[in-house]
């Protein structure tokens, strides 16, 4: 198995059970081995008192990118700690990308940074995830 196919088995599996993810509308646009970009269309639903996406569904979107990038090794990971930065608003209506990337990885610990980015290319927000493995895999990679 490559870990190109290994990530995207991770991906899939984690998938399934993203009730979270799926229910805000997010979708995977690529993952591979340390890396992963998610989007996310900002909904009416998704605004906040100032008429502009929620602090809360960033971060949202930002951490399943964090997730999805340090879970390609089929090796269960978490959240250790995560910190996000705001730097322009989501606007309704439009779609945002988180793309996560890992910055380093030794152990049982990892950290990724993950750049969000409005339409038109701004920066929106960047974070930074903490992340931690603990035991088990997503799958048997003995089963086809």
């Amino acid at each position: 198995m490559t870990p190109n196919d290994r990530a995207t088995r991770c991906a899939e599996a984690m998938w399934a059970k993203d009730v979270a993810s799926q229910s805000l509308g997010l979708a995977i646009a690529d993952v591979g081995p340390g890396t992963a970009t998610l989007t996310m269309t900002v909904r009416p639903d998704m605004l906040n008192g100032h008429g502009i996406c929620h602090g809360g569904m960033i971060f949202t979107l930002a951490d399943s990118a964090f997730a999805f990038a340090c879970n390609t090794y089929n090796t269960l990971t978490v959240a250790q700690q995560n910190q996000i930065t705001y730097l322009s608003p989501g606007q309704p209506g439009e779609t945002l990308t988180a793309t996560a990337t890992e910055t380093a990885r030794q152990g049982r610990s990892g950290t990724y940074d993950v750049t969000v980015t409005g339409s038109d290319g701004r920066t929106v927000a960047l974070f930074r995830g903490l992340s931690r493995t603990i035991s088990g895999t997503h799958f048997d990679e003995d089963q086809p």
